[in-house]
């Protein structure tokens, strides 16, 4: 982040604009609404600013300016359209530790004034830190369309009955499952459907059977019997890219208490978990598990009987060679309660993002998921199954062992000159695709190897990546050969 966002308050904070036109009036409506007690300097003042702030808590000054105005301003803004004015008024701002800005001239502002989506008391500011402001007005007006008007009606009565709440309900989890059912249910409907009082008795019946409900227990077992009930969510991160993620997806990582996630979830996608939810690494590679399976049930089986939400992380899909049938076993043996989130799995991304389908009328009917290695870590030798030419297979975890695999194939009866394609990094900006055959490929990928993770496509189908390709970067032949006569 070039910037930070942070929320100020402005209630009758003393605030000068330089500049009496439309881009000063335009600041100044943003404040005025904040309550900040505005002050405008400028040699004429529009008659529009002197409708928005002709009452006796604002002060028009009709004069040039001069540094004296600055004594005892939080903030300046300079929006006139004299560029050595500005530049005057920003130095003399940066003499005085004043924070400045500049409109339209980002290396001269201190702080920036987003697009807003108000919806009091939720407010949501987005920014380009000045690059891109059309772009930045442009995600407002899609968030005003996705954002129902009744939330700050919503966020309002939460507002009103939050010592309530917290007197009622005793646990941060409970209170915090309290609101998410509140805000996810009934009570939100009926707010956005402008029945605002019946919202306000729906979320007070709501509060009642849940506070008579905790009341209820008694004897020794009480805390067990009245604490939250966790809930496990094994959710597909898919193959990297954030904006491949499901709408389920995205709720239920906003709801997480805790979150255990892999290596093959990315930053973007680990980045739009809850912010305050424990992030937990647990991820596996080659020959290199940080934590072994059963003790990541175990974990996952402690948090849930603590009352917390766990959300287990997974790239790809949790049913496609991610080890999800093995958790939701352990999930039901234990009487946790789980959900299950399917995610696009790596061959589907690498397909799709390649320009390679996996099924095609005139070279493939069917598809087959092949994993490299087995449970027990031996090496997967069935290729007896896999010589239909009519058939697409895609190898999972099979880069380290492409020798073995195409030569299994190729010993088993597939055709030598059957294509393959090996794809890196599916559907991150980092993608690469190499083609070849069953005979040629290894040695194209020892001439110029690419990183993991990757998968191997294996039919027809991946020759029509030459045609098909529209992301990232194909390494053709005469790149290969050009990096293999740099390394001689």
């Amino acid at each position: 982040m070039n910037t930070f966002p942070l929320f100020f308050k402005f209630t009758d904070q003393p605030i000068l604009i330089v500049g009496g036109g439309e881009v000063a009036q335009r600041k100044a409506d943003l404040l005025s609404r904040a309550g900040a007690h505005i002050t405008i300097v400028a040699p004429q003042i529009s008659h529009e600013i002197r409708e928005l702030l002709g009452d006796d808590k604002h002060s028009l000054i009709t004069a040039e300016y001069d540094k004296q105005y600055l004594a005892g301003k939080r903030i300046v803004i300079a929006g006139t359209d004299d560029e050595a004015l500005n530049h005057q008024v920003h130095a003399d701002c940066q003499a005085l530790n004043i924070p400045v800005n500049v409109v339209d001239t980002p290396p001269l502002c201190d702080f920036i004034f987003p697009a807003i989506v108000d919806r009091s008391p939720i407010v949501i500011g987005i920014s380009s830190n000045g690059k891109a402001p059309v772009l930045a007005r442009l995600t407002r007006a899609r968030l005003e369309t996705l954002i129902p008007q009744g939330y700050g009606k919503l966020a309002k009565l939460a507002g009103d009955m939050r010592d309530e709440v917290k007197s009622k309900i005793p646990t941060l989890t409970g209170r915090r499952q309290f609101w998410e059912k509140a805000f996810e249910g009934k009570v939100s409907e009926l707010m956005f459907a402008g029945r605002s009082v019946e919202a306000e008795q729906a979320l007070k019946q709501q509060l009642e059977q849940t506070h008579q409900q905790l009341s209820s227990k008694h004897g020794d077992d009480e805390q067990a019997n009245t604490k939250p009930v966790g809930e496990v969510y094994i959710v597909g991160a898919g193959p990297g890219d954030p904006e491949l993620l499901t709408f389920k997806a995205l709720r239920l990582m906003q709801q997480a208490d805790i979150v255990y996630y892999d290596a093959l979830v990315s930053d973007e996608v680990l980045d739009l978990c809850r912010r305050d939810a424990d992030k937990v690494f647990v991820g596996k590679k080659r020959s290199n598990h940080a934590v072994a399976q059963q003790n990541i049930n175990q974990m996952m089986i402690d948090a849930a009987n603590t009352g917390k939400r766990v959300v287990r992380l997974k790239g790809g899909d949790p049913f496609v060679f991610g080890r999800g049938g093995e958790e939701i076993q352990a999930m039901r043996a234990a009487n946790i309660p789980y959900q299950v989130v399917p995610g696009i799995t790596a061959a589907n991304a690498a397909a799709c993002y390649t320009g390679i389908p996996l099924t095609h009328r005139d070279h493939a009917q069917s598809v087959r998921f092949v994993t490299g290695f087995l449970k027990s870590g031996e090496p997967n030798q069935g290729f007896d199954s896999l010589t239909n030419p009519k058939e697409t297979i895609v190898f999972y975890m099979g880069l380290h062992s492409i020798e073995r695999l195409t030569t299994g194939l190729m010993d088993a009866g597939r055709d030598k000159d059957t294509p393959i394609a090996i794809v890196s990094h599916a559907s991150l900006p980092t993608q690469q695709v190499m083609t070849g055959t069953l005979e040629d490929i290894v040695a194209k990928h020892e001439a110029n190897p690419l990183p993991t993770p990757a998968l191997l496509i294996v039919g027809e189908v991946a020759k029509l990546h030459d045609e098909l390709a529209w992301y990232g970067e194909h390494i053709s032949d005469s790149d290969q050969q050009a990096h293999a006569l740099n390394m001689v």
